[in-house]
């Protein structure tokens, strides 16, 4: 699949599972909401203290399975690599990708607290590989 189609899927789809690796090797997966960047990146909001923040820094080599609404329907994986992005930097990228996926909040400011209280940051995921290119 081609790297422009996946971000037009995930431009309509915004729910997904991250994968990331443990220090001993195992696999951490986690839910997640997806957004794309102005620059085609993809986007998750995380908590600072989460453990798949955690793995991120230490290896940044990500999977996500972004799936439609319906669970059975139209899915793709993402690899990529990741970055994050911390407060203050992380605060109008996190605007960004509340407005791309839900619209306008009701109260900016309510919200810009509390992702400071949360010590919310952005994983920012450079796009590397897509699939699937056959469907079985």
């Amino acid at each position: 699949m081609d790297l422009d189609q996946a971000r037009e899927f995930i431009r309509n789809n915004h729910r997904a599972v991250m994968l990331t690796w443990h220090a001993d090797g195992r696999p951490q997966m986690s839910p997640v909401t997806v957004g794309l960047d102005g620059k085609g990146r993809m986007v998750v909001s995380s908590r600072e203290t989460a453990v798949k923040v955690r793995n991120v820094l230490r290896d940044p080599r990500v999977a996500v399975c972004v799936q439609s609404d319906a669970f059975f329907g139209p899915w793709i994986q993402i690899e990529g690599t990741a970055e994050i992005v911390y407060l203050p930097e992380a605060m109008e990228i996190l605007v960004d990708y509340y407005r791309d996926i839900s619209g306008e909040h009701p109260d900016w400011a309510d919200y810009r607290k509390v992702m400071v209280e949360d010590r919310r940051v952005i994983m920012r995921i450079e796009l590397t590989r897509a699939g699937p290119d056959v469907h079985g």
